[in-house]
């Protein structure tokens, strides 16, 4: 293998790459590689992986709906942190009944 040649073909596709971190969709490979595993990694790792035969860049409705599905995991973690957050106050009668009896004298 010709290094020089191949690492021309790197640089080539990574200028042919426009984002700063691209989507790549994972190729199955003979040595257990999944196919269709999506990542963003840095440009520089995209082209190799893509001229490695690896990886293939994300089509544009992939990218869509890899954004939206990261969105809506974020807002479910958003979520189910902000439910760990209730604080709960044991009160014992007699408190609550203080508590009932000054709210009703603010009224």
């Amino acid at each position: 293998m010709d290094l020089k040649l191949y690492y021309d073909k790197v640089r080539q596709a990574e200028k042919a790459i426009l984002d700063e971190f691209p989507l790549v969709i994972s190729s199955e490979t003979a040595d257990g590689g999944k196919a269709g595993t999506r990542t963003e990694v840095p440009r520089r790792i995209a082209a190799k992986l893509i001229v490695d035969g690896l990886a293939r860049l994300a089509t544009p409705e992939e990218v869509k709906s890899f954004r939206e599905a990261l969105e809506e995991a974020q807002r479910l973690a958003e979520k189910a942190a902000a439910a760990a957050q209730v604080q709960i106050a044991v009160l014992s009668r007699v408190e609550l009944e203080q508590l009932k009896n000054s709210s009703q004298t603010k009224d």
